[in-house]
């Protein structure tokens, strides 16, 4: 197995080819990139036959921003036989991967191939008996083991591998299953949620999301975001020249600021999260939330940046870098990451984090 699958949104097949050929070569790691155009994946193809597996292992999952997942692989299997289609999987994986601690068969995210969807699930309780036959999956579920991937880009053709589940999205097809709540004022608030399920590890919701923190959330009619604060028991100082949701209103945890967003500044010193959704340029933005971070404003930060329709990986490293040089610059000690999200269309999602000590690899915080 020498190539690596990535699973992206379909039409951003370019910037995540360039993504991942930017970070190969940063490790010394050569190979070419087969792109088709809104398939909803791409595929890096190493030149020497053990990179791609340190290809999955040193680069790092979470720093990718245009990936939904990432996987090892070999050739494509052609025209799989209706009455047998296990035996050429268990055959691709005989010998690559041993004790893996979950299977998951799985499609690009395309309207194509939705139509698989179906299939996929039926397939996968004889697979995983079969591959359980073989000792090649665990007999219950291990999350700390491989990840079986079959991957079907058309009806008898699919991709089969592995990824390492400590370096990997945890979700099915590397997406979060959220539900719309119906009493939200938009449909933007899955964004801020997603971004909560990547971001922020679940064991520290209740430290990093807990009732009684502030927050500030910048553009926020007609609350979608504010939605997402208010429920974890935020209280939340929502600036918008627009309406905020009255149901928002009659919780008695938000104060709606009718400001500029970008001349706003916080009424109190203990607030801990900023958000930002405003349709701006996106540099823009990026200096806002660094201005905030920097000056001690808010403790995390996760922001939206709406990108051009060309050089839109080349728009984002721009932005990325911003950050980083303003918190470097002005000695701050952080973390950044940023994701192309399901929910996101055009435009990428940064999370920020400042930490209070200034010894590199302590974060305690004030």
């Amino acid at each position: 197995m020498n190539k690596v699958i990535l699973y992206c949104r379909p039409g951003f097949e370019k910037e995540c080819a360039a993504e991942i050929t930017d970070k190969a070569a940063a490790l010394e790691i050569f190979g070419f990139v087969r792109v088709k155009e809104h398939s909803g994946y791409i595929i890096f193809e190493c030149y020497q036959h053990d990179e791609a597996d340190r290809l999955l292992r040193k680069i790092p999952f979470a720093d990718l921003i245009f990936a939904r997942q990432m996987l090892l692989t070999g050739e494509l299997l052609r025209d799989l036989p209706p009455e047998d289609r296990i035996t050429p999987i268990i055959g691709m994986l005989t010998g690559a991967v041993n004790g893996a601690g979950d299977v998951r068969v799985e499609v690009p995210d395309t309207n194509e191939s939705k139509e698989l969807m179906k299939f996929c699930r039926k397939f996968t309780v004889p697979l995983r008996g079969a591959l359980r036959a073989q000792k090649l999956l665990t007999p219950q579920e291990k999350a700390n083991r491989p990840v079986i991937h079959v991957f079907f880009i058309a009806p008898g053709c699919c991709y089969v591998g592995y990824s390492y589940s400590n370096n990997n999205s945890p979700f099915y097809m590397g997406i979060p299953r959220l539900k719309f709540p119906t009493e939200a004022p938009s449909r933007s608030t899955l964004k801020l949620e997603e971004a909560f399920h990547v971001f922020i590890p679940s064991d520290e919701w209740d430290e990093r999301l807990g009732s009684g923190m502030y927050a500030v959330d910048l553009g926020a009619s007609p609350g979608g975001w504010t939605y997402q604060l208010v429920k974890r028991s935020m209280m939340v100082h929502a600036v918008d020249n627009g309406d905020m949701a009255a149901s928002l209103m009659d919780t008695g945890q938000v104060i709606h600021h009718r400001a500029d967003g970008f001349k706003f500044e916080p009424p109190r010193n203990n607030v801990y999260w900023l958000v930002c959704d405003m349709v701006e340029q996106p540099a823009r933005v990026a200096q806002l939330a660094a201005d905030w971070l920097v000056k001690g404003w808010c403790r995390e930060a996760i922001i939206n940046l709406k990108l051009p329709m060309k050089k839109r990986y080349e728009e984002v490293c721009q932005n990325l870098d911003l950050l980083r040089n303003s918190l470097k610059e002005n000695s701050v000690y952080g973390e950044i990451h940023a994701k192309q999200l399901y929910h996101d269309r055009e435009e990428v999602t940064v999370h920020i984090r400042r930490f209070w000590s200034a010894v590199p690899g302590r974060r305690d915080e004030r």
